[in-house]
């Protein structure tokens, strides 16, 4: 996925739902932080996308512009609407949304999860298509594994004792 993909995923789910604001939750947020990314962290031809304000709206979303309907067969990629309960998230990660907000997104706020939130998410799901993600974003210097570290604090125990051999794992995988 582009970013001007994101920013017209953005566009039509604000529209679609009629709010300003979309929190986007998966890989793909990362568009918020780096317009390029590595290849290896644009793969997916999805964004998760979750209306805070409507959250009933989600099922709205998925049904216009999620996976299989005509907007996804003619643009390759589509919005899935979700819920917060999709994403393991440190404490504090509301205050490091990254806003991706601007013509192409007819100034519809794309509210992105930074990079090191993204990391955390990816790494309690486990999934290997989350762990190569996530190598992909040290192999290429996007994020420093102490800035994940830095979250620990913001995270309960049993999610940090998830999470903490996976990011070793990863980290030692990346070099």
């Amino acid at each position: 996925m582009k970013r001007s993909d994101l920013e017209h995923l953005i566009r039509a789910a604000g529209s679609i739902a009629n709010v300003r604001e979309l929190i986007i939750i998966g890989s793909q947020a990362i568009l918020g932080s780096f317009p390029c990314p590595p290849p290896e962290a644009a793969v997916s031809q999805e964004a998760d996308l979750w209306p805070p304000d409507a959250p009933e709206k989600a099922d709205l979303i998925d049904g216009s512009i999620g996976e299989g309907s005509p907007f996804h067969e003619t643009f390759g990629y589509y919005g899935h609407g979700v819920g917060m309960d999709t994403a393991v998230l440190p404490s504090k990660w509301k205050s490091r949304l990254v806003r991706l907000q601007n013509e192409n997104t007819n100034q519809i706020a794309g509210l992105c999860l930074s990079p090191v939130d993204i990391v955390v998410s990816k790494l309690a799901a486990g999934r290997e298509k989350d762990l190569n993600y996530v190598r992909a974003l040290f192999k290429h210097r996007l994020l420093q594994p102490a800035a994940v570290e830095a979250v620990f604090p913001e995270l309960n125990s049993s999610t940090l004792e998830l999470i903490k051999p996976r990011l070793l794992r990863c980290v030692a995988a990346a070099r």
